[in-house]
């Protein structure tokens, strides 16, 4: 079977599946993505507060990463997409704000300096810190460690519950002594597999890839509207069909392909197709492949999920600190676990208002968020008092829901996606991509969906039906 030829279904219209479908298209597959909810864009999503449309789901995508900038400028987005004003940010940490260190890997220190300057951690904290490349060095990473496990016994608790925490939880929403430390700082992971001092690896990463004779590039950009209008102008494109609104109850495999079961339960509608990409959550794809590949489905189940709400509000006439936001700690006895003051960070048109947004729940902490929003607007109000004082009525209020949106990374996480992706590949035809896997922001998103793109087309060239049963 050619790729021009065949018809892939992508389950999933977020970011991930429009990638996938994106990728198809390009290599001639006539595509078709099933989206369960009434529109695409996973957590990429716009809303209007105000009358101003903000994000109320990811507002930044890594630009120093190539995934995102190509997807955008294939989409004729390329020369929108802008760079933040600023990206200085604070941390709450000991009841004060300070600012985050510099040169820092996701809070590791790298930079004893940078880190007595911010004022975040305790002469203590700071002598360990400046001790540490002395002590009897780490022995060679051999298998993965929670990130909590390897900054607590190495710098102390101060630096995990200071620095490392709030910075994890603004990523992952997740503790820091559950977190992976291989899949959340692959890169900290490998320069540790021999061994060494913590400190020097994590200023060796932080400082890897830089020139200084090059310009500085932005890290970070968005759109004018929201990085949300990038899913609707995908889908818009007319290289691939969308249908929003469509469950996927199952998937069987067929003579021909597969078979997708995607009626309504009394009235079955089946759907054939000659490949299938999974860009769902972990929970739906996992159901969706224990009839087909077992030991996947059991792997991809394991994987546990955070879930946040972000309130975003509009304020007239409050004084904020300069900067984009601030990171909160965890241990700050406080709801809210970040802000960010949007109309600093991004050229937004406010007609004079301010525009900030910010962010609820950690893993574990899901009661808070079973609250009607009326209460979590309260908290958050109440919160950002306590962080900013801010005391004024806001112009207009909203909430956003990401029930079980964040994937957590624990320890051990990248040997089970080795392990759920050597048994999808058992079956041509079929692959799984998405913010389970390799990374939640959106280029690992993108990557990934590439890839599961090529392994259904390399599934599909190569014909035949898997004959291993679990």
């Amino acid at each position: 079977m050619t790729s021009a030829r065949a018809r892939v279904a992508v389950v999933g219209g977020g970011i991930s599946g429009l990638a996938a479908a994106w990728a198809l298209a390009d290599a001639g597959a006539d595509v078709v993505v099933l989206e369960a909810s009434d529109r695409v864009g996973g957590k990429l999503r716009t809303d209007s507060v105000a009358g101003i449309s903000v994000d109320v789901g990811a507002e930044a995508m890594l630009r120093l990463r190539p995934e995102g900038p190509e997807l955008a400028t294939a989409a004729g987005l390329g020369d929108a997409l802008l760079a933040p004003l600023t990206t200085s940010a604070g941390v709450r940490v000991g009841g004060a704000i300070h600012s985050l260190p510099a040169r820092t890997m996701l809070g590791i220190p790298g930079d004893v300096d940078a880190v007595r300057a911010s004022g975040a951690l305790t002469a203590h904290a700071v002598s360990r810190i400046a001790d540490e490349p002395s002590l009897e060095p780490l022995a060679p990473l051999t298998s993965d460690v929670s990130v909590g496990s390897l900054v607590r016994g190495r710098l102390g608790n101060e630096v995990a519950d200071r620095l490392v925490e709030p910075l994890l939880g603004g990523v992952y929403a997740g503790r820091v002594d559950e977190l992976s430390l291989h899949a959340t700082m692959p890169a900290l992971f490998a320069a540790l597999e021999s061994g060494g001092s913590l400190v020097r690896a994590a200023a060796s990463v932080a400082r890897g890839g830089t020139r200084t004779s090059e310009p500085a590039r932005p890290v970070f950009a968005s759109l004018p509207g929201g990085l949300g209008r990038l899913p609707t102008v995908l889908a818009s494109a007319g290289r691939f069909e969308v249908r929003t609104g469509v469950t996927v109850h199952s998937i069987r495999r067929t003579t021909a392909g597969f078979a997708l079961d995607c009626g309504p339960v009394p009235e079955p509608v089946l759907l054939d197709v000659d490949g299938v990409v999974l860009a769902a959550p972990p929970a739906k794809s996992a159901r969706l492949l224990r009839p087909l590949v077992p030991r996947a489905g059991e792997l991809l189940a394991q994987i546990p999920t955070a879930s946040v709400a972000i309130v975003t509000f509009a304020f007239r006439d409050v004084e904020l600190p300069a900067g984009s936001g601030l990171l909160v700690g965890s241990r700050e006895g406080l709801t809210v676990k970040g802000v960010t003051i949007s109309s600093h960070k991004w050229p937004i048109e406010t007609g004079g208002l301010t525009l900030l947004r910010t962010s609820l729940g950690r893993a574990g902490d899901e009661v808070v968020l079973q609250r009607d929003d009326d209460e979590l607007i309260a908290l958050a109000r109440h919160d950002l008092q306590a962080l900013l004082g801010v005391a004024a009525e806001p112009v207009d209020a909203l909430v956003t829901r990401w029930g079980g949106g964040l994937p957590q990374y624990t320890v051990g996480h990248l040997e089970r996606v080795a392990s759920i992706r050597s048994a999808v590949a058992q079956v041509p035809g079929l692959a799984v991509c998405g913010a389970s896997y390799d990374g939640v922001g959106i280029p690992a998103c993108i990557a990934t969906a590439r890839d599961a793109a090529a392994q259904v087309l390399a599934g599909l060239a190569r014909g035949g039906q898997s004959q291993v049963s679990e």
